[in-house]
């Protein structure tokens, strides 16, 4: 087998193997996401908040008037209602979050970002910010070298 050829296992045909570019792609992808979450965890760590807080103070800060109900904070989130209800306690004891009644559905409450949860969120925004473009050259090249491959394929 001529040398930079990728090994078939037994039962492959050549349609079934990887271009070797597509591990280096890969590879790449997960290099840069692994730096940022590096990152990320350092930085959220310094502040005192966790990966599930601050990905719920996104959710939140998006949300329309920046209020959700608990119900689709934990649908965005991917967590069980139960699990939602103590998120936005801990986020609340924290002083990141209120809870707010609503006024079009007397049986729901929504959870908004408190006035230290904006300040919070907007120092990690600016911080994820920058470290995600320190990434983005890696990044791009990694998911363009994908993209060429599976044109290819």
């Amino acid at each position: 087998m001529p040398s930079g050829s990728p090994a078939k296992s037994p039962g492959t045909t050549d349609e079934d193997i990887l271009d070797p570019g597509v591990y280096e792609g890969l590879a790449g992808v997960r290099l840069a996401m692994r730096r940022f979450l590096s990152f990320s965890e350092a930085a959220l760590s310094e502040a005192g908040v966790t990966s599930q807080q601050y990905q719920a103070l996104l959710v939140i800060k998006v949300a329309p008037q920046g209020r959700i109900k608990v119900r689709e904070l934990s649908e965005q989130m991917l967590i069980q209602h139960n699990s939602a209800v103590q998120l936005v306690d801990r986020l609340e004891s924290a002083g990141l979050a209120v809870r707010i009644p609503s006024i079009a559905d007397k049986r729901s409450v929504l959870v908004g970002l408190a006035e230290y949860g904006e300040k919070v969120l907007d120092a990690l925004a600016r911080r994820h910010l920058g470290a995600m473009l320190e990434n983005e050259p890696l990044l791009i090249e990694s998911l363009a070298r994908l993209r060429e491959l599976a044109q290819m394929g």
